[in-house]
């Protein structure tokens, strides 16, 4: 019995450390690439506040996000981009969030970030930095829809569970100041990303293989519905400029 339960823990052990030299040895790469506007950009006008807490909102004038271009690359802000579904196996860095929650803001009566990425192990907690209330509303189709009240310069907030991963971005409002707009990207894995100002962005520590990947921008939609690209071994695949048509873009 004593050589079996030897033998038994020999094999456990040389399991572990197959295991680890698996996941070592495991294929990893990254992608990166820009999406730039096709074609001039529209020059869209501050939000009007409609006289609504002046203190707050009209503090400074509250930009229109809809289609945030950088005059000098002509780069689009605030596109998602990102895996559509979970891939076979995820890298071990990325098995768990760096962060168990994910902090969304609304101050100047805005919400920050515009667009954020959230995982479904992941927990959303709404914040605010204003001195006035908010509510907070979204209906995604897959999570349960909520809607909340916010006190006046909430720094603990609410905290908001999204199990499940949709398809597209879930629209959030504030029916107080009804032209307040947000986005989160629920995904079930940590490959998806928002571009930065010169609309550029990185996807890291993917998979080997070929996958498909979505681009989507609030106000054209799809920018990419089923972008396939291969991901190389300990290489960085640099994906040709995405082109975005000024007549893709329905603008408020």
């Amino acid at each position: 019995m004593r050589t079996c339960r030897l033998w038994t823990a020999a094999l456990v052990v040389a399991a572990a450390t197959l295991g680890a030299v698996s996941s070592a040895e495991a294929q990893w790469g990254s992608i990166s690439g820009q999406v730039v506007l096709d074609g001039a950009a529209p020059e869209l006008l501050a939000i009007n506040t409609l006289g609504k807490d002046p203190a707050v909102c009209m503090a400074k004038d509250i930009p229109n996000e809809s289609l945030v271009v950088d005059p000098a690359t002509k780069g689009i802000a605030n596109v998602v981009v990102y895996l559509k579904k979970a891939p076979a196996k995820i890298h071990p860095d990325l098995a768990k969030p760096a962060a168990m929650s994910v902090t969304y803001d609304q101050k100047g009566c805005r919400f920050l970030p515009h667009v954020a990425v959230v995982r479904t192990d992941q927990l959303v907690q709404v914040i605010s930095d204003d001195a006035t209330a908010h509510n907070t509303r979204g209906n995604p189709l897959r999570n349960s829809g909520f809607n909340f009240i916010v006190s006046p310069n909430d720094r603990e907030g609410i905290k908001v569970p999204m199990k499940q991963a949709e398809r597209l971005p879930v629209q959030i409002g504030c029916d107080i100041h009804n032209w307040m707009r947000g986005y989160w990207l629920v995904v079930d894995h940590p490959y998806g990303t928002v571009t930065a100002a010169d609309g550029t962005f990185a996807i890291k520590d993917l998979p080997a293989g070929e996958h498909e990947f979505v681009v989507w921008q609030e106000s054209a939609g799809y920018l990419n519905k089923s972008m396939m690209i291969k991901v190389q071994d300990k290489q960085e695949t640099k994906i040709p400029t995405i082109k975005a048509p000024v007549k893709s873009f329905t603008l408020n």
